[in-house]
């Protein structure tokens, strides 16, 4: 899959730094030694992290060279690793284990998640922000145009990649290990300006699976299209320009 664009996903920092403010609202630690941040992007949500908690010692993990070197020429004093998730290989136990808006591309839950745990410092947690809104009308609206003939089935399985399970089976999964356990959706209400902001989200995370599939420039535009006309239906603008984009995530707080 193509490398992250850092520019096109910041161009919705407000919108992304909020669930990640909220699920750092809830973990009830003092004074965390040391952090890490699983799937950091380019480290708005380490910030979120160091403002909180600014004696901790901060790690940054994220798949991306392109978002890494702009999380690390911002914050040079961090630590950085360049990995994908399920193949970390924690050197410790943290005293905070947090990811927000990455584990949803990453498979076999059901193993990773006690292993996330299990990296944990006894007295520290696991904070979790996924989202979950791959059946409302934006994910349905790229599926549909991924079922259009011109594609020869090649976009499939362009939306198998998303691993969220219902909020039962995190319950389960961690349970037996967790001290407490605090699991709660939220949907936010997002106001964008116009369909083409609504398009622009889509297009900087969820759309990548299917545009990475598709053959050359020509195909990928024709793909953008067809999902932008979709929008302009669904989010149509009011008379201010803007459009309401409701959007479902997924919180998970395990304390060791």
């Amino acid at each position: 899959m193509p490398d992250w664009n850092p520019e096109l996903y910041l161009k919705f920092s407000r919108q992304r730094g909020r669930p990640a403010a909220d699920l750092i609202a809830q973990i009830d630690l003092d004074k965390p030694r040391s952090i890490v941040d699983l799937g950091c992007g380019t480290g708005t949500s380490t910030e979120q992290l160091h403002h909180c908690w600014p004696d901790a010692e901060i790690t940054g993990l994220d798949s991306s060279h392109t978002m890494l070197e702009q999380a690390r020429g911002a914050h040079p004093e961090w630590r950085w690793i360049e990995s994908v998730i399920e193949s970390w290989q924690p050197e410790k136990q943290y005293d905070l284990v947090f990811s927000n808006a990455a584990l949803h591309w990453v498979p076999n839950h059901g193993e990773i998640f006690p292993r996330l745990l299990n990296a944990v410092a006894r007295g520290g947690a696991l904070a979790i922000q996924m989202p979950n809104n791959f059946q409302a009308p934006a994910h349905l609206a790229m599926k549909q145009a991924a079922a259009d003939p011109r594609w020869a089935g090649g976009l499939r399985k362009a939306a198998e990649n998303i691993f969220i399970q219902p909020a039962a089976f995190y319950y389960n999964v961690l349970r037996k290990d967790a001290n407490a356990l605090n699991i709660w959706e939220t949907e936010y209400l997002q106001i964008m300006d116009g369909p083409g902001a609504v398009f622009d989200w889509m297009r900087s995370t969820a759309m990548r699976p299917y545009l990475s599939r598709l053959a050359n420039d020509a195909q990928r535009s024709e793909f953008e299209q067809l999902c932008l006309a979709e929008y302009e239906k669904l989010f149509p603008a009011d008379d201010l320009g803007k459009s309401l984009f409701p959007y479902k995530r997924m919180f998970i707080v395990a304390e060791k």
